[in-house]
């Protein structure tokens, strides 16, 4: 039986390599999958999903008007293709519609879906996709990381040009390291908070 898993974490747990590593696991069995990756999140090139450790792999694009139903029937082909698994990348950009679809892929049509994301932004709010995604999904994995400090990391702080935190702004804004620290509560509540 098919089921929904949602893995969340701050930046930099290895979201992405669990990712390739599933897809990988899939194709070396002789079975299909196919990845999605959100269109707006462009820095490794476009329709590509990327670890920092070097693996990489090409994605179906998905943006907030994409039906992922639609897409998943125009990849299946016709009724004899089978589909093994559907990854999402970058899954916090998803939308509550989105992720209804996505039950019904695991419902209706027995598609195991794994989504990957942030569970909240920079001001510790949680983004659309992840709010539906820790609501619904079937299986909930939390992908660790840690603070500069040791502790897990829960949170993401945004910096500007000269390090010093954001704490206004647009919740989409994308970016790597060079904009994004993770950090454990105590440190994220006394920059942000």
């Amino acid at each position: 039986m098919a089921q929904l898993y949602f893995y969340y974490s701050a930046m930099n747990a290895g979201k992405s390599t669990t990712l390739l590593q599933s897809a990988y696991n899939y194709k070396e069995r002789g079975m299909h999958v196919e990845i999605f990756t959100a269109s707006l999140d462009d820095r490794y090139g476009v329709g590509k999903v990327a670890s920092r450790i070097g693996l990489k792999a090409d994605a179906q694009l998905y943006s907030a008007d994409t039906d992922l139903l639609k897409a998943v029937e125009a990849l299946k082909g016709d009724e004899n293709d089978k589909i093994d698994c559907i990854l999402i990348d970058e899954a916090q950009f998803l939308t509550k519609n989105q992720v209804q679809q996505l039950t019904y892929l695991v419902d209706e049509m027995n598609i195991p879906v794994l989504a990957y994301g942030l569970r909240t932004d920079f001001q510790g709010e949680t983004f659309e996709g992840s709010k539906y995604l820790l609501a619904w999904a079937d299986k909930l994995i939390e992908l660790k990381t840690v603070c500069h400090c040791g502790r897990k990391a829960n949170f993401v702080v945004r910096r500007d040009g000269n390090g010093k935190p954001i704490r206004d702004g647009e919740q989409v804004q994308v970016g790597g390291n060079d904009s994004y620290e993770s950090m454990c509560r105590k440190h994220f509540r006394e920059l942000i908070w």
